[in-house]
């Protein structure tokens, strides 16, 4: 599986339509974030939009003319999750490693997101190759190079692969992504929807690399702020498949933002590479906002950095790299 910031042909994103997980007017504002979403990116580069032809609330009129629209039903917006996972064979032909998707454990009905990937593969004409493994490419990080981390959390459960041990996992998923050595951090189960997606926590900005959204102190009676440290203590004494050191940047979480909602996702480090460009989110702290963008701004050199109000997503409990898929070229 490519990095992310590698050269793409087109980035995915679905249309979400359910009215019983968000109600009209949540859902209405969700979708104008994913409009906002799909213009910024298509300054850069193409994008494909999955929807119905009879979508709810789809007016093809508010995007950019680079927004393609692709007939595939959908139930909600997190192509991360639920659509494809594109690889490169060893012959360099592109293929979908296919994760099944179960919405997060059967959380939330999922009757069309969950044959996103395979219809999208039909379409293109490309083979998948099943991974064996339940789960979602949000709670999963890789570097290009042959590593991967996840929360255990989010994949060693019962609610995705039930009798699986971390290692019959690991051993899958690198099979099918093309990786030799996975990286397992604890997480947190049942705390969200997700169990814990590392996307909204760690990043693999390149082989060796790793950004990391965390405060200087843990808070023992947060979960959440436990499970991060937990992770970057993982992350400080581990190395990659190619035996090294990781390098590791901390960027601090924002304070005072606009949302206000206990479940608000305020996570900079889920952001989307696309080509020429970062598409990251602000959340109204002025001082975070500008640290983030200039911690960018230097990860990522010669690339634009794009910040949005996307905060209905963020109540939504997801960020720009959840409701994005990227098509490597």
């Amino acid at each position: 599986m490519p990095l992310e910031s590698a050269p793409h042909l087109r980035t995915l994103m679905q249309w979400p339509v359910s009215v019983d997980v968000y109600g009209a007017r949540d859902l209405a504002a969700v979708q104008s974030s994913i409009i906002d979403i799909a213009n910024a990116i298509g300054e850069h580069e193409p994008v494909a939009l999955l929807a119905a032809a009879d979508a709810r609330g789809l007016d093809r009129r508010r995007f950019s003319g680079a927004v393609e629209f692709w007939d595939i039903p959908t139930d909600d917006l997190w192509c991360r999750d639920s659509g494809p996972t594109f690889v490169k064979t060893a012959g360099g032909a592109s293929a979908v490693a296919l994760i099944q998707f179960n919405g997060w454990g059967r959380k939330q009905p999922h009757a069309q997101d969950a044959r996103i990937a395979a219809r999208t593969a039909e379409r293109l004409g490309l083979p998948i190759i099943d991974s064996g493994v339940i789960g979602e490419q949000g709670g999963l990080e890789h570097d290009g190079d042959g590593t991967l981390l996840a929360h255990a959390s989010c994949w060693v459960n019962a609610n995705r692969n039930p009798g699986l041990t971390a290692d019959q996992i690991a051993d899958r998923l690198e099979t099918a992504l093309g990786a030799s050595k996975t990286i397992w951090a604890p997480g947190v189960k049942g705390a969200d929807i997700t169990d814990y997606h590392i996307d909204a926590l760690a990043r693999f900005v390149g082989p060796g690399q790793v950004l990391i959204q965390i405060d200087d102190a843990m808070n023992p009676d947060d979960p959440w702020s436990v499970a991060a440290h937990r992770t970057l203590a993982v992350l400080k004494a581990a190395t990659d498949a190619r035996g090294r050191p990781l390098q590791i940047v901390r960027l601090p979480e924002p304070v005072n933002i606009r949302a206000r909602g206990d479940d608000f996702v305020s996570s900079y480090v889920n952001y989307y590479v696309c080509n020429g460009a970062v598409i990251a989110p602000q959340f109204g702290d002025r001082r975070s906002d500008d640290a983030a963008r200039a911690l960018l701004s230097d990860l990522y050199p010669g690339r634009q950095i794009v910040q949005l109000n996307i905060d209905p997503i963020g109540a939504s409990g997801g960020g720009v790299h959840c409701a994005t898929q990227q098509q490597p070229a």
